[in-house]
Parts: structure tokens; C-alpha cells; sequence
């Protein structure tokens, strides 16, 4: 191995859970579940050809409730009879030598309606940019209770299911976004109205994660948050909302904090005025008080160790792992020069890449190099 690579494969302790590496795969959906909501054959085979390389793997979203399901093709976190199912990815994962990760969420007002019998909610009746057409129901008091122990129960069968952790996606637009968002939450009670009132649906998440870990967990289990610094609405979540939020998360003793990007170095777009990237000034506001997963066009180890430079623990690499499943073990090897670092078009059956997934990645220009 290339020594000036070496801080990639030092190990990392996240709540008494030793990683081998700092290399994590990011979540990505695949649309490749069977129609009942259990994790199919293709999808197996899709994770076990990415697990044997990063320290820890964490899953496409599962759905926490009924009402929450985002995609098609995705699987499902709703009853104990999903157990066996989620239990059979984890296994796979970790047979592979990753801890296995779990991300939890509910689409909110992203929801395609024909998935959730046509009841799409969310903070408000406020549609979406990309979904004008769909205006949510606004949830009540009591729903949004419901929904925060559905996400409690849905990490009992994560326990249950032998996984190493879960992710709380709280970021992409979805509904625990939507709650800390202007746009999507224009409600005057206790979830809604100010900044302060904005977080209480996500910090509430984020508490009965905590208990039902702290009751359930009879070993070491990791709690991770996942975030998204800025909305272009307005309004919209600014970078100085996101600072605040995140001030307050890491006093929670969550495990990690995972920011969602697009590119690692990418500038706030308004407010927070500096000359630091958005990731360099979550870097600053956590501090000491949990570790920040960074992601964003990590494609080659040179991109990944210049991430690291600015002071990020764990690197989450996303599309270059459906691109080339190898590239951990190709850089530990000193193999960097056979990266794949575009999607190639006759190589589906190679990558283990499922029908679905394969199906969106051709048909999306722009989406992977080389499409």
C-alpha cells in the first residue's frame, strides 16, 4: 500500500464498536426490494459484493411506518414479521467483515401517493418544489407521536435483527427534514413556529432511538444522524438553522453525525458567511462531541485523503462503491491505478449491480461518470 493512504485503514472506535477502516459505504436506495417489503435475492448479493472492504456499511432507507415508504423497491421496517428479512441483510453484511448500519426514515410529503394509499403527509400542507402537484395532509398531534414510536420499534428489530447500529435519516428532504424545514413546517404549536420548536420532531426521534436502544441493546450499538446542511427553497433551511441544530444533536451522545453532500468541498449556499466549506464548519460547531462522517465525489484515494485533511474521522463513499466494489481492497493493495471511476456499461453482471438499480443509473444521464 501506497503509505500516504495509510490514514485510510487505521481503525475507529464508534460506542465500543471497533471499525477496520475509516471507509464507509453511504446509504444509497437500490429499488430492488421484493413487493412485499423483504430484502430480495439480488439485493443480498449486491451488499455481500460491497462488504468486504469498508469498516462499516450502512443500509439503503427502510421505512419505519406504513405511510412512509419513499421508494419503490424499498424494503420495510414496519412489523416484527420483517425481522427475518432485515436480519438476513445484516447477516450478509457483516459476513463480509462491515458492521452493518440500518438507516431508518419516513418520506414525508416525498412520497409517490400510489405507495401510501395515496395518503402523503408531512409538517404541513405544503407541497414540494420537486412535487408541486402534491400537497400533503398536515399531520396531527397524535400521528406525530405515533410515527416517533414507529421509529422506536423499527430500531427494536434493527437490535433484534443483529445489526451493529442505525442511522436516522434526518436529511435529502424527507420528513424529519420537513419538520426542521420553514418550507415544509409553517405549523404554530409545539412542532412548529420557531427555530427551537422546528427541532423538537427530530431531537424527539432522536430520544426514543436512544431509550429504546438503552432498554433493548444488550451490547455495544451505535446511534448515527444523518443531515443535510442547506435548502435552496425560501424559505428554507439556512447553513446558521443547521449549525444550531447540530449544536444542539451533539449533545444528545449520538455515535456520529453523517453530513449529506454532493461534493465534500462544496461552499454554504446563503448565510453563515465565511470562507469555510459547509463540511469545514460542522467540523467546527461539533467540535470534540461526536464524530462527523463526510461524503460527497469521493471517487479516488487522493480525493479521500484530502477529505480526511480537513479533519473528518470516517469518509463515506457512495456511487464510486457500485462503480468499482473493489476499491478498498484495490487501494489497501496499492492497486489505486485499476479504480474504476466510471460506470461501464457491459460490466452489470460484474459489479452485481441489481436490475432496478441498474435500470435507473443507465437511464439517468449525469447521475454516474460515464453515463
Amino acid at each position: 500500500m501506497n503509505q500516504k493512504f495509510a490514514p485510510l485503514f487505521e481503525g475507529f472506535t464508534l460506542n465500543g464498536v471497533e471499525l477496520k477502516n475509516r471507509i464507509v459505504m453511504a446509504p444509497m436506495t437500490n429499488f430492488s426490494s421484493n413487493p412485499d417489503g423483504t430484502v430480495s435475492d439480488a439485493e443480498i448479493e449486491y451488499y455481500e459484493r460491497r462488504s468486504g472492504g469498508p469498516g462499516m456499511v450502512i443500509t439503503a432507507c427502510t421505512f419505519a411506518t406504513p405511510n412512509g415508504k419513499g421508494f419503490q423497491g424499498e424494503f420495510s421496517a414496519v412489523s416484527d414479521d420483517m425481522i427475518p428479512s432485515l436480519k438476513r441483510l445484516a447477516s450478509a453484511i457483516k459476513s463480509k467483515g462491515a458492521k452493518a448500519i440500518l438507516q431508518i426514515f419516513h418520506g414525508g410529503r416525498m412520497c409517490p401517493p400510489d405507495l401510501v394509499s395515496s395518503d402523503v403527509v408531512s409538517a404541513s400542507a405544503v407541497s414540494s418544489d420537486q412535487n408541486p402537484n402534491i400537497v400533503p395532509r398536515e399531520l396531527d398531534d397524535w400521528e406525530i407521536e405515533a410515527i416517533i414510536r414507529d421509529f422506536g420499534q423499527a430500531v427494536r428489530r434493527a437490535i433484534e435483527a443483529g445489526y451493529d447500529g442505525v442511522e436516522i435519516h434526518g436529511a435529502n428532504g424527507y420528513l424529519i427534514q420537513q419538520f426542521f424545514s420553514p418550507h415544509s413546517n409553517r405549523r404554530e404549536d409545539r412542532w412548529g413556529g420557531t427555530l427551537e420548536k422546528r427541532m423538537a420532531f427530530p431531537l424527539a426521534i432522536v430520544d426514543e432511538v436512544k431509550r429504546i436502544v438503552a432498554e433493548h441493546a444488550k451490547q455495544p450499538f451505535i446511534v448515527g444522524y444523518r443531515f443535510s446542511p442547506e435548502e435552496p427553497e425560501t424559505p428554507g433551511i439556512t447553513m446558521d438553522d443547521t449549525l444550531a441544530l447540530l449544536n444542539t444533536l451533539a449533545d444528545k451522545e449520538l455515535d456520529y453525525l453523517h453530513i449529506s453532500l454532493m461534493e465534500y468541498d462544496s461552499m454554504p449556499r446563503r448565510s453563515a458567511v465565511t470562507d469555510k466549506t459547509r463540511l469545514e464548519l460542522v467540523l467546527d460547531t461539533v467540535g470534540s462531541r461526536a464524530p462527523v462522517i463526510g461524503v460527497g465525489s469521493i471517487l479516488t484515494p487522493d480525493d479521500a485523503i484530502k477529505a480526511m485533511e480537513t479533519g473528518v474521522p470516517l469518509l463515506a463513499i457512495g456511487r464510486e462503491l457500485i462503480m468499482d466494489p473493489d476499491w478498498t481492497e484495490k487501494v489497501q493493495s496499492g492497486r489505486e491505478n485499476e479504480i474504476r471511476t466510471v460506470i461501464e456499461k457491459d460490466k452489470q453482471q460484474e459489479l452485481v449491480i441489481p436490475d432496478p438499480l441498474w435500470q435507473a443509473i443507465v437511464n439517468t444521464p449525469g447521475w454516474f461518470p460515464g453515463v
